[in-house]
Order: structure tokens, then sequence, then C-alpha cells
């Protein structure tokens, strides 16, 4: 469309349209750009970042020292080196091996992970997700108390009395794993 009111554009301003040659435009194609790629072989110090790390350690234990102006004493010259060398020496961990998560049982009542009484997270969940389901028209477990307004009410009487049938799952960050049956609670 746009090529079609060119082209009567020309005709139209032009004082002879015959003596003005009229070239089809050929829309060539955007040439690319090569990156050139220069291959610099360089001998990488495979201990680069612990290198760095003692430098760091080192400034920042001559810096620490009671009176930073004056240097180090022989007697803490050396003492740095002792430690500088043992760091040196310690072994890098180049691969850390997978967990597999396990859970951890409950024996006796006994639980292993976190306090032994509700925390108040754990109560809020609960409580809460019991309202939910005696708003929804779940059967409550105890009977209804006189008092009981609202069904939140009746969540919080029935986990006084430990009468939901629930675990609490306490993840530690390894990922392990205890489930606690709301019985072994006090």
């Amino acid at each position: 469309m746009i090529r079609l009111y060119n082209v009567l554009s020309e005709f139209w301003y032009l004082s002879n349209p015959e003596e003005t040659k009229i070239t089809p435009e050929v829309a060539k194609e955007p040439e690319l750009a090569i990156p050139v790629t220069e291959v610099i072989e360089t001998e990488v110090d495979p201990n680069l970042g612990l290198n760095k790390a003692l430098d760091t350690y080192r400034k920042l234990i001559e810096k620490n020292m009671d009176n930073a102006l004056e240097p180090l004493t022989e007697k803490e010259q050396a003492k740095l080196e002792s430690r500088i060398t043992e760091i040196q020496e310690r072994e890098i961990i180049e691969k850390i091996e997978e967990h597999e998560i396990v859970e951890i049982p409950c024996e006796k009542g006994k639980i292993t992970i976190g306090p032994p009484t509700l925390t108040r997270f754990e109560k809020a969940r609960i409580m809460g997700a019991r309202a939910l389901q005696l708003s929804l028209g779940a059967p409550p477990f105890i009977e209804i108390p006189k008092n009981a307004r609202i069904s939140l009410d009746i969540s919080m009487e029935e986990l006084e009395k430990r009468v939901i049938p629930i675990t609490i799952r306490r993840v530690l960050p390894n990922g392990d794993y205890q489930n606690i049956p709301i019985d072994y609670f006090e």
C-alpha cells in the first residue's frame, strides 16, 4: 500500500513522469556482524579464590591489632603465618553429597524436634483449618458448648480436649522431618 502511494506521489509531483526512471526498491538483507573471538591461553591458578581469601585474612589481622600503626611483632607474625598454613592445608570439598530426606520416628511420645508444646503458629493453623471444616459442615468431635458462638470457639474447645485427629509435621533445615500426633503434646 505504501509503495503504491510512493509511485502515485511521484507521478503527481513530477512535471513529466515519462522522463523519470522508476526503479523498484530491493530490500537488502542486513549484514550480520560476525564476532571475532580470540583464544588467549593462560594458566589459571586453581587456588585463586583461596589466595584472595588468605590475603584478605592477612590484611584484616594486621589492621585489627591493638595498634594499627605499628607492624606486627615477630611472635604475632609467626602466629599469623601458622594460621595461614593451617588454612592452606585444609581439604577442599569439591562435591557435596546429596542428603536423603528421612522421617525421624516418634518413640514413646517423645518429641525430638522443637518444643514439647504446640507453638502459637501450629495452634493457629490447626484452629483455622478446623474452624473452616466446621463452617463447611463437618461434624464436631465434641458436644457444642453453650458459650460457643462461632466455629472458631468450637475448634478451640476441640484443640484443648485433644480430640482432633491430626499430626503435626516438624521439618529440619536439611529436610528431615518428624510427624507428631496431637496427643503427644503437653
